[in-house]
């Protein structure tokens, strides 16, 4: 269940100013955006829209996370993405109208800023700067699967599993004074698993060996400590 309203950001901050897509715009050309906009609000554990539903709008997350998933025929859920303030969703429907291939469930109380197709259609082809950052963000995450469908060798795993947490690293770790970074995780163990197309057992395990390697350390079982961002770097390149 979500509550929708017109969009009720500052002025001088608006939702639309956080998504990339839309840097290159000028300020009354935002404003122009802004005015297209429906705020809608979702608390933890809401489905934004499930797979093989209509899916006629692009989302604009101005706070909270998102994780993108796939059934498989097992029931089991194939994360895709975890998004947070300032990623979108829906873009591959914006040029044509098919149902949603993926479902969208937020991990947290979540605002979304929701612009349709119809409208989306018409700001593409008055701004190419706008399809220019989309096209960007889906060769993006279209690097992100095939790493996730690539065989999976020690070698892999251990990339995978480092690329994943400079990922939250990035998106939600927060540095501190002494140059290690907390990271308040997105995900659960079976999450992180699925998010990667690992088993739980094996990121548990290869977490493990990184918080033994002086690494990572963690603080209870929703946040974790990056003791050495170089030397996680440094794993993710070789």
């Amino acid at each position: 269940m979500s509550n929708q309203l017109s969009c009720t950001c500052p002025s001088e901050q608006p939702c639309a100013r956080k998504v990339p897509i839309f840097a290159a715009l000028t300020d009354a050309e935002l404003a122009q955006v802004v005015s297209l906009i429906t705020q809608k609000s979702y608390p933890k554990g809401s489905l934004v829209f499930r797979e093989g539903e209509p899916l006629e709008n692009l989302y604009l997350i101005n706070h909270g996370r998102i994780k993108v998933y796939r059934t498989a025929a097992d029931g089991k859920e194939q994360i895709l993405y975890v998004l947070s303030e300032g990623d979108f969703l829906g873009e591959r429907n914006l040029l044509r109208s098919k149902p949603a291939e993926y479902t969208a469930e937020t991990l947290e109380d979540t605002q979304v800023c929701v612009i349709t197709r119809q409208d989306c259609q018409q700001l593409l082809l008055r701004y190419p700067s706008i399809s220019l950052k989309i096209i960007d963000e889906l060769n993006k995450r279209l690097d992100k699967l095939e790493l996730l469908f690539g065989n999976v060798s020690p070698r892999e795993t251990d990339k995978r599993i480092c690329l994943m947490l400079l990922e939250f690293l990035e998106k939600y770790g927060t540095k501190q004074a002494d140059q290690t970074v907390i990271i308040d995780l997105p995900l659960n163990r079976e999450e992180m698993a699925n998010y990667i197309g690992l088993t739980r057992e094996t990121v548990s395990r290869r977490l493990n060996t990184y918080k033994e390697a002086g690494i990572i350390d963690f603080i209870g079982n929703k946040k974790l400590v990056i003791l050495d961002v170089e030397t996680l770097k440094e794993a993710c390149q070789y």
